[in-house]
């Protein structure tokens, strides 16, 4: 699913007219993942949520065109909180999508399972979710959110209040679901190096939501590894991206 975003602009209600985005204009295509980067205060989730149809644009137009190989015309958004169900079990929330679009309980349950296996969660499928760690059930909302066979799915920060181990695995993860999947993903994020790791394009957005400060296009190998973020190239684009935050960056930048 491509999207298409033309001067949209997005207002707090109220007497005191307050631009939340103004006049942002954004292309992307399909099956791109891009990473949306900015100030706190820009306007990241604001924007995730009007493509998501979740916010009424003030003005301007947000356009969701879907791939003519691709019949779903779906938008999913996942967030960090905690969004599984607790009434349900591992494999029920996992296939929680599936059974929104009426694929049978033995089938549904079976390609959950599978991806859980996939992902380690083997043997947890009957667990329910207050048993498990926090990245456990992130993963599981990861997973929930690929069997719901989005055209676009949008990310905002769904690993910002995990542990540097359990972000760094469910990243790599996530990254291993999308190739098998092609789906386009926007993903807001404030960690360059997440954005570096994952992303086809890195979008920069202005403080206070005005417009487009930076769109970088990654001209980097697929697949990518931690590793890879240690090479010249990498940082050299990392140096660069926190310029365009306005951030001063030393040499010691890794």
């Amino acid at each position: 699913m491509k999207v298409s975003i033309a001067n949209l602009t997005v207002c707090y209600p109220g007497a005191a007219r307050v631009n939340v985005i103004h006049r942002l204009s954004l292309n992307t295509a399909h099956g791109e993942f891009v990473s949306i980067l900015g100030p706190s205060g820009c306007g990241k989730t604001t924007l995730l949520r009007t493509i998501a149809g979740m916010i009424t644009p003030s003005s301007g137009s947000v356009e969701l065109i879907a791939d003519v190989q691709d019949p779903s015309e779906r938008a999913l958004m996942v967030v960090q909180e905690d969004g599984l169900f607790p009434w349900m079990n591992i494999v029920s929330n996992a296939a929680f999508g599936l059974a929104t679009r009426g694929v049978t309980r033995s089938e549904r349950e079976s390609r959950a399972a599978a991806l859980l296996r996939q992902f380690g969660l083997g043997g947890r499928e009957l667990d329910w979710p207050h048993q498990l760690s926090a990245g456990m059930k992130q993963r599981v909302n990861v997973i929930r959110a690929f069997l719901g066979d989005p055209a676009l799915l949008l990310m905002d920060e769904p690993f910002a209040a995990l542990d540097v181990q359990n972000r760094l695995s469910l990243q790599m993860e996530l990254l291993t679901l999308w190739q098998q999947s092609a789906r386009s993903v926007l993903f807001v994020t404030h960690d360059v190096d997440e954005a570096l790791l994952l992303s086809d394009r890195v979008i920069v957005m202005n403080l206070n939501g005005a417009g487009i400060a930076a769109d970088i296009r990654l001209p980097f190998w697929r697949p990518r590894t931690l590793s890879d973020l240690l090479r010249d190239e990498f940082i050299e684009m990392k140096r660069d991206i926190y310029r365009q935050l306005g951030v001063e960056v030393g040499q010691s930048v890794a």
